[in-house]
C-alpha cells in the first residue's frame, strides 16, 4: 500500500502521508488511489478538483458549505508550505468548535482528508505556494459560507509570519461561530 492512513484528533480527520519514491531525477508518487482510500475508510466520490496559488501572508478562510451541500476535501501542497486548519461543525458531535492544525508542504508531502461538516482554512508560509485539493461536492454559491479566521472562541494559534496576514474582504466579514445558528450549518 503506497499510504499510510493515521486518525486525525478529531473524528473523521486523517492524516495520509504517501510513500514517495526518489532519486536523482527527482520523485514519484500516487496522491490518490480509490481502492487504497475505500479500504481505508474514505469512500466518497470525488466531484471536483480546486487549486489555489498564494502569497507568503495569505489567510483562506475559514470555509464550508451548508448542508446538503458540505464538501469532504482532500488537501495537499504541490509547492511551498501551508499551516492549515480543520473546524469541526457537524452538528451533535462531541468535538463540535474543536479545530486541528497541521502543517503541509511541497517537502512533507502529507495529505489531509477533511470529511464533510468542517470549516476549512490555511495560511501560506511562503510564496506562490500552490494548495490543491479534492472535493466530494461540487461549489454551490447559496451554500457557501464561513467563520472568522480569528474567532476568540475557537482561539486558533496561526502561526505569527512576522507580516499582517492578506485577507480578501469576503473573509474579513465574516461571523463569528456563535453568531451562526445550528440549523445553518
Amino acid at each position: 500500500m503506497p499510504f499510510t492512513f493515521t486518525p486525525g484528533p478529531i473524528e473523521g480527520l486523517v492524516i495520509i502521508t504517501p510513500r514517495v519514491f526518489a532519486d536523482e531525477r527527482g520523485f514519484f508518487m500516487e496522491s490518490y488511489k480509490a481502492s487504497d482510500f475505500a479500504a481505508a475508510g474514505i469512500q466518497e466520490t470525488f466531484v471536483q478538483d480546486n487549486h489555489s496559488r498564494s502569497a507568503r501572508g495569505t489567510l483562506r478562510g475559514l470555509h464550508f458549505q451548508k448542508a446538503p451541500y458540505a464538501q469532504g476535501k482532500l488537501v495537499r501542497v504541490t509547492r511551498g508550505a501551508v499551516w492549515d486548519v480543520a473546524v469541526d461543525l457537524r452538528p451533535g458531535s462531541v468535538t463540535f468548535g474543536k479545530w486541528f492544525g497541521i502543517e503541509l508542504s511541497e517537502t512533507n508531502k502529507i495529505l489531509l482528508w477533511i470529511p464533510p461538516g468542517f470549516a476549512h482554512g490555511f495560511v501560506a508560509l511562503e510564496d506562490n505556494t500552490e494548495l490543491q485539493y479534492k472535493c466530494t461536492a461540487e461549489y454551490h454559491a447559496p451554500s457557501d459560507a464561513g467563520i472568522r479566521w480569528d474567532d476568540p472562541d475557537l482561539a486558533i494559534p496561526w502561526p505569527d509570519l512576522g507580516i499582517p496576514y492578506i485577507l480578501s474582504e469576503k473573509d474579513k466579514k465574516l461571523p463569528l461561530l456563535k453568531n451562526i445558528k445550528k440549523d445553518m450549518l
